[in-house]
């Protein structure tokens, strides 16, 4: 029996099924392994958490997020696991079943940051990862968030998200879009600062005021107001208050990786895993957004699905450790009276030493940012190492193509910003 005979022939159980977990599913199932169970905790069949902010604005059901039905070579079991059972290899569930395995894939995902916020966890419950907020208060990562927001919105007027990064902007033109004035309040200096910098922030800025989002940044809100617990406005830190009946918190992600924790496996940020995707037991490896690898967790969609068709190859005995990510954040925003603005961010958006050179083009008339960071390599030649554009994105194709490359350019980086993209770049969030 060859290597790759006997990696099908494993019970393999992955946790989680989200977009990483299902995708790995999936390859597993491709790559010829037989015996795949899947452990699904949300109720709602899988679906591209990218389309999150399409679905709450209306745009598209959740029928066009769903993701392609995995093969049925694969079981899928709505339960959610409590705890790990190393020594004899099993998976403890919620719902008393017992199920061994062979290999054990972690994809647990991620839980939203909820902020420290007066009056937010008055009712919070001990020692879980849930709490009960004020009606009126959600989290945005999940199509449960989507549908309960959904659920709340008839009557609401006013509302306010807490947090502009990437979920805070997506959550807050989603919102516009459903007709509601809505106030983002961000605690840094400009807007999506992990991603763009200080010019391509205003023009963001510039295009959610088109949608009617209003902007407010270095902007700490303090305190949730209520009244018999349901949401009536926030407190600034300046003790400006803002009315609003809805709050979206957007602070961020934390990996969830209490359950590997308890198992005893090593977690820092995130569930440490090394090129294999392994933890520190052999049989239990681990990706997408709870995963730490090289010091790194990832929290994005295009890394997640990556380390999924690396870690299936892995698991059926084909070789091919994962060396890491390159990372690629894509955004659409649109509106009903406005033209849609695309954004997109890749690799190092700022220099970061002396040798490096920027090259800009900025056409303010047609609302197009375009950057790109170059660095000299040992061999004399330019490289491009990261960039952030704005607006027409032609370009954004042949951009990544050749920092993805990571090869020496042959022409002037301003020859970059100029030419018409060949090709496309897919979302990365």
């Amino acid at each position: 029996m060859t290597a790759a005979d006997s990696a099908a022939e494993q019970r393999i159980v992955v946790v989680g099924g989200g977009m990483a977990g299902h995708r790995v599913a999936q390859q597993l199932v491709a790559h010829g392994a037989r015996r795949v169970l899947l452990l699904a905790e949300e109720e709602y069949a899988p679906y591209n958490r990218v389309l999150l902010a399409e679905v709450l604005a209306g745009r598209y059901s959740p029928d066009i997020a769903a993701l392609t039905a995995l093969p049925p070579q694969v079981e899928r079991r709505q339960a959610r696991a409590v705890r790990i059972d190393r020594a004899e290899c099993r998976v403890l569930c919620d719902d008393g079943a017992v199920v061994d395995y062979d290999r054990l894939v972690l994809a647990t995902g991620s839980n939203p940051v909820l902020p420290p916020l007066r009056g937010l966890f008055d009712d919070a419950l001990t020692g879980s990862e849930r709490h009960e907020l004020p009606a009126g208060v959600f989290a945005f990562r999940t199509m449960a968030d989507c549908a309960d927001i959904d659920g709340y919105l008839p009557g609401v007027r006013q509302a306010v998200v807490v947090g502009g990064g990437l979920l805070g902007v997506s959550a807050a033109r989603a919102l516009a879009a459903r007709g509601i004035q809505v106030v983002l309040a961000h605690q840094g200096e400009h807007l999506m600062e992990r991603h763009l910098d200080e010019e391509a922030a205003e023009m963001l800025r510039a295009h959610l005021a088109e949608l009617g989002v209003e902007v407010h940044t270095e902007c700490r809100v303090r305190s949730v107001l209520t009244e018999d617990r349901r949401v009536t406005g926030v407190e600034l830190a300046d003790g400006f208050r803002l009315d609003a009946e809805l709050l979206i918190t957007a602070a961020g992600v934390r990996p969830r990786a209490g359950l590997a924790q308890a198992a005893g496996l090593d977690v820092r940020r995130g569930i440490v895993v090394d090129d294999h995707l392994r933890t520190g037991d052999p049989r239990i490896h681990a990706l997408g957004d709870c995963a730490e690898h090289r010091g790194v967790v990832y929290g994005l969609a295009g890394p997640a699905l990556a380390q999924a068709d690396r870690l299936a190859r892995i698991l059926t005995g084909h070789d091919t450790p994962y060396q890491g990510s390159r990372l690629l954040t894509r955004l659409t925003l649109t509106g009903p009276d406005s033209a849609p603005l695309d954004l997109a961010a890749f690799g190092e958006t700022a220099p970061a030493g002396p040798g490096d050179r920027v090259v800009r083009l900025a056409d303010a008339s047609r609302g197009t940012y375009r950057k790109v960071i170059v660095r000299r390599d040992e061999q004399g030649g330019d490289r491009l190492v990261g960039g952030v554009l704005l607006g027409d994105l032609d370009t954004v194709g042949d951009l990544a193509g050749t920092w993805e490359g990571d090869e020496a350019l042959s022409a002037h980086p301003l020859h970059l910003l100029t030419t018409q993209s060949t090709t496309t770049g897919g979302p990365s969030r």
